[in-house]
């Protein structure tokens, strides 16, 4: 939240820490809200960019594609089938399979995917950077910077 907020975004972030949400809070919105066990917090709400790192919970995949806007951004990085190999986390249900994030991002245009070993420290990620096309978007092609 830091980074977008000192390039001055409006930002709102979501933990169930009460002490991450104190940290948080100094640069947008931050919600307290449990995500795994309560309902999803920004139901009806759309972002002009989503950005989720290090966190996994299949069941809210689909919220949170559904949350960026048209013509918005998602940013997605967590740890990935392997890593388990080097480290935490080891439980297949905090690392992604082959394609699982590219298959999470259907219904919009995916701009880069990796899926592979970054080292120092050693990690298996997948990671992916994807649009929703802006509506009534025109016949031609729409050009994304790379």
């Amino acid at each position: 939240m830091q980074w977008f907020a000192q390039r001055g975004h409006a930002v709102t972030g979501v933990d169930r820490a009460p002490e991450a949400i104190a940290s948080a809070s100094r640069f947008g919105l931050a919600v307290l809200a449990d995500i795994e066990q309560g309902p999803w917090p920004f139901a009806g709400q759309l972002f002009g960019a989503v950005v989720v790192t290090h966190y996994l919970w299949r069941a809210r995949l689909p919220d949170i594609v559904a949350a960026v806007a048209p013509g918005g951004v998602l940013l997605y990085e967590t740890f990935a089938a392997g890593n388990e190999s080097v480290g935490k986390p080891s439980r297949q249900d905090f690392l992604l399979q082959p394609g699982e994030l590219l298959a999470a991002c259907a219904g919009l245009r995916v701009i880069a995917y990796e899926d592979g070993f970054l080292s120092g420290p050693e990690r298996f990620v997948q990671r992916i950077a994807a649009v929703r096309p802006p509506e009534g978007a025109a016949r031609t092609p729409l050009r994304y910077p790379l």
